[in-house]
């Protein structure tokens, strides 16, 4: 347990031995320099030692006070920061948003720059799954889901409809559909599966293209995976343009022939209710006016 002397007398003491003035530090403490001279004589009398000299226009430290200053001086400092880093983080707001694995390593994730640009004060917390999270829990304040819907007891504001076409790495050579009767297919795991959900059957069908092995290639549990894949000239995958509307814009990517496929669509969820706090407000705003940018690339 430590045996401390007050710290009203320890402030006092760092105040007057900073300024070599019993006035100075009384104006700075808000107290009067009768007090100041109180309170480092109670110090002085509990440590046994004289820490000023009196002078009758200043005071100067002695050899004691010069050794003790420093360290109130470093203590005060460190408490200081301490308290303002708190105050700053206090005063700061975090909002989490909730969506798919593949949405938040390639979308969100590159925009969160652009996010904290665009709405200063304001913290995006992301959380990142594929299962639909318990908003009334408190799992997230927002999520991003995809689907045709719909999500009952939520409010729900449509951003944008997913499309699907055929994407490749520039470097595989991959100019007609015939040629991916020689190129190994990207695949991923759909969560569910109906009669438009966007697989290489449905549109191998639709491309009336035959002779092209469906099974042939390499399956991946996550989409951003199979972009990953495709960025690196393993193959040919078939993936949402909104996901790689970056990469399709940089070049990374090409998209060198259709037929496009509808997917699903993006949409803005939160609490019935709570559109009106101003953090879900400027998150919703921002993911709107955002999604606006990458509707060229998937409606293509």
């Amino acid at each position: 347990m430590r045996k401390l002397p007050p710290l009203a007398s320890l402030r006092a003491f760092e105040a007057a031995a900073r300024h070599l003035s019993f006035k100075r530090a009384a104006r700075e403490l808000g107290v009067t320099p009768t007090a100041v001279s109180h309170q480092i004589r109670q110090l002085e009398e509990t440590l046994g030692v004289r820490l000023f000299e009196r002078h009758p226009r200043q005071v100067v430290a002695t050899r004691e006070g010069q050794l003790l200053y420093p360290v109130l001086r470093d203590g005060f400092d460190a408490f200081a920061e301490a308290l303002d880093g708190l105050a700053a983080r206090r005063a700061r707001r975090v909002i989490t948003l909730s969506a798919t694995t593949a949405f938040t390593a390639r979308w969100l994730v590159p925009r969160v720059a652009a996010f904290r640009e665009a709405c200063p004060g304001l913290d995006l917390r992301l959380h990142a799954t594929d299962a639909p999270v318990d908003l009334r829990a408190g799992e997230a304040d927002a999520a991003i889901r995809y689907g045709r819907g719909p999500y009952p007891g939520l409010a729900v504001e449509p951003l944008i409809a997913d499309r699907f076409a055929p994407v490749c790495s520039p470097g595989l050579g991959v100019c007609r559909p015939e040629d991916l009767r020689r190129k190994p297919l990207l695949h991923f795991e759909w969560r569910r599966v109906d009669r438009g959900t966007p697989t290489w059957p449905l549109w191998l069908q639709r491309a009336g293209l035959t002779g092209v092995r469906e099974d042939y290639g390499i399956t991946f549990s996550d989409e951003g995976h199979a972009i990953q894949a495709a960025i690196a000239g393993q193959g040919v995958a078939l993936v949402s343009l909104v996901l790689v509307a970056d990469d399709l814009e940089s070049g990374a990517l090409v998209q060198p022939f259709g037929p496009v496929l509808d997917g699903y669509r993006y949409h803005f969820v939160h609490l019935e209710g709570a559109a009106a706090r101003e953090e879900i407000a400027a998150l919703r705003g921002w993911i709107a006016a955002a999604m606006t940018t990458c509707r060229a690339s998937a409606q293509r």
